[in-house]
């Protein structure tokens, strides 16, 4: 998946489901689920001598949703979007914005094979 920890997504769909980016705090098994701030929370009762919360009770903590429910918000285009891959001139591989071409990042360091002689 193409969704990293630290991205500003936007919900699509489920009852967290709004226009409002949001950040993700944690990506799991390999890209299929996201964890993002303030979606899809949940109370998990605990007891005493939980190292959390030492006096027991209630924790309110942020479960895991399908990264497909998701997508990418660009900050220079100001919308949902699809990221792609693409090499630049000098060979690094670079994540990118489907709508208004802006670069979203590198992906990995420049190789001499995919480098523009």
């Amino acid at each position: 998946m193409k969704i990293k920890k630290g991205d500003t997504v936007v919900v699509t769909q489920g009852d967290d489901a709004s226009k409002a980016p949001r950040h993700v705090t944690q990506v799991l098994d390999g890209g299929k689920k996201v964890v993002i701030q303030g979606v899809n929370q949940v109370y998990k009762h605990v007891r005493k001598g939980h190292p959390k919360s030492p006096a027991g009770g209630r924790l309110l903590l942020e479960m895991p949703i399908p990264s497909s429910r998701v997508m990418y918000h660009c900050n220079s285009c100001s919308q949902a979007t699809r990221l792609g891959y693409r090499y630049t001139g000098d060979g690094t591989k670079e994540r990118y914005c489907k709508k208004c071409s802006a670069s979203c990042g590198t992906v990995s360091p420049s190789r001499e094979s995919y480098s523009s002689k």
